[in-house]
């Protein structure tokens, strides 16, 4: 798992020990900021189930301003830290260890991209997608990025988005819904 592109390019980044945790595939990853080139200098960005950091990082070192991370596993939690201080972007991040459900509330910062990769089928999309939107987290034009199973995939029900694109690699299917 490595930094593809940008400040930090090249830079591996550590995996927590012991937890199962699915990172996103260096492919995937890429695939994803190919999409999101455009929108991502400059933007805040959140990453729920954030795992080893490994999306807002790879943002952060493509020009993003700012990102939020949000990890419920203390070991996965303690591992964003690390990744942020080994490609230099601890100042412009904050890592909340938590449930999403209690951490989101507490955010009062905006959000240009917003990174989903939560355990799958477990109902977690549906839960996550409406709590930021109930508590307006998502700015205008805001992209919702979703990762999840590619067969059996959780779509989110809210008419204040729509899915814009939806690509399947393997196993994994990718979705970009956007806030209006």
């Amino acid at each position: 798992m490595r930094v593809i592109s940008g400040q930090a390019r090249g830079r591996i980044l550590k995996a927590p020990r012991g937890y199962k945790t699915r990172p996103t595939a260096d492919r995937v990853k890429e695939a994803i900021f190919n999409v999101l080139s455009a929108k991502i200098k400059g933007s805040y960005v959140l990453d729920v189930f954030a795992g080893s950091g490994g999306l807002g990082i790879e943002a952060l070192s493509r020009g993003a301003e700012y990102a939020v991370f949000i990890e419920n596993n203390r070991e996965s939690w303690l591992t964003i830290k690390k990744n942020l201080a080994l490609t230099g972007f601890e100042t412009q991040a904050q890592v909340f260890l938590g449930d999403f459900a209690h951490v989101l509330p507490r955010l009062e910062k905006r959000f240009d991209l917003v990174f989903l990769d939560p355990p799958y089928n477990q109902g977690l999309v549906q839960k996550s997608v409406s709590l930021i939107i109930d508590l307006g987290l998502l700015k205008d034009q805001g992209v919702i990025i979703i990762e999840t199973a590619g067969k059996q995939k959780e779509l989110p029900v809210r008419e204040e988005i729509t899915l814009k694109k939806e690509s399947i690699y393997g196993d994994t299917a990718v979705l970009y819904y956007q806030y209006y």
